[in-house]
């Protein structure tokens, strides 16, 4: 049997979107793929709007299972998703990549906080069944 894919979630610190790819990567779509997230550079904590949030509408806590990192932290990948930082991200070996085009929700209203959590979450859920049905 194959290996499940190794997919990174990354965004510039490594404390709102990225992190919260990859808590509903683990929770959604573990059958089909390990998550991991990064950043370009990491911060001392993950974004409190963010872990506050995932407890709520998922019962994830994030902030027991998680910790911003840097990509070298990471392990090799097979599939790069960039959350849409608007800035250059340094190269990530990979065999498939793609930018979802983000905003960042800090510092932004909780609707729009709340709003960006269940793209993401409706992303992973696409990204498991194009993996899953091999176009990915």
């Amino acid at each position: 049997m194959n290996q499940k894919p190794k997919v990174a979630f990354v965004c510039v610190h490594n404390a709102c979107r990225s992190q919260i790819a990859q808590a509903l990567g683990q929770l959604l779509a573990s059958d089909i793929f390990e998550s991991y997230s990064a950043g370009t550079y990491a911060v001392t904590e993950i974004n409190s709007d963010a872990v506050r949030l995932l407890k709520q509408y998922y019962g994830i806590d994030i902030s027991k299972t998680q910790y911003s990192k840097s990509l070298s932290k990471i392990p090799s990948v097979d599939i790069v998703i960039t959350m849409g930082c608007q800035v250059s991200c340094p190269s990530l070996p990979c065999r498939y990549r793609e930018d979802w085009g983000l905003d960042d929700p800090t510092d932004k209203s909780e609707e729009y906080f709340v709003e960006t959590i269940k793209t993401i979450e409706k992303k992973i859920c696409e990204l498991k069944n194009r993996i899953k049905n091999g176009l990915i």
